[in-house]
């Protein structure tokens, strides 16, 4: 579909999604599958209409993990947090092991500090929540590695991230978003470049 076309779309489709959901009563939350039935498409009509409205729910974390502090230290994203994501296609969670390889020693008397080495200390590891990704329906496989050797910035996708507390949703990574992208940069634009 041509972007033009596909922005008239939504502006009439996602109204009328909408007010179908409400005229049939239908809830626009999750529930759980019956154990019983295989399917590949969504659980409920509400799972499935606020999929194709693109909302996501927000990740509750266990505590607000400064982003801010830390990249004003100049530690970078890759650097301890989410080195994984230079190798492979997943940009990974740091776990209590990371965060005290440098608190061990720096910052110990905090309260948040404290709390992570509780949480070593009980062999424990943080129960971090993914912001971003895709629904399994879309078929995307993303890698972080090749976005990484392109040098795309972390920012591009995730948004000004080094001024925030806690990680949220800045972008939305819709595929209109990414081909545009892969367009300007003059990246592979085949269906299964992403899609496989």
């Amino acid at each position: 579909m041509h972007t033009d076309s596909h922005g008239t779309f939504l502006r009439w489709a996602v109204p009328l999604v909408a007010a179908l959901a409400a005229i049939s009563g239908c809830r626009l939350t999750e529930d759980p599958p019956a154990a019983s039935v295989f399917t590949p498409a969504h659980a409920t009509v509400g799972s499935a209409v606020n999929d194709f409205l693109n909302i996501r729910p927000t990740a509750e974390q266990p505590f607000p993990f400064p982003h801010k502090t830390h990249v004003a230290k100049g530690i970078m994203c890759t650097e301890y947090c989410h080195e994984s994501a230079v190798k492979g296609p997943i940009a990974g969670l740091p776990g209590v092991k990371s965060c005290m390889i440098c608190h061990e020693s720096i910052a110990t008397d905090r309260p948040l500090i404290k709390t992570v080495a509780d949480y070593q200390k009980r062999g424990i590891d943080i129960s971090w929540q993914r912001v971003y990704g895709y629904a399994s329906e879309s078929h995307v496989r993303f890698n972080h590695a090749p976005h990484l050797r392109a040098k795309v910035e972390c920012t591009t996708c995730h948004g000004n991230i080094g001024q925030q507390t806690v990680a949220g949703r800045n972008v939305d990574l819709t595929m209109g978003f990414c081909v545009d992208c892969h367009k300007s940069k003059r990246a592979p634009n085949e269906c299964l470049t992403c899609h496989f």
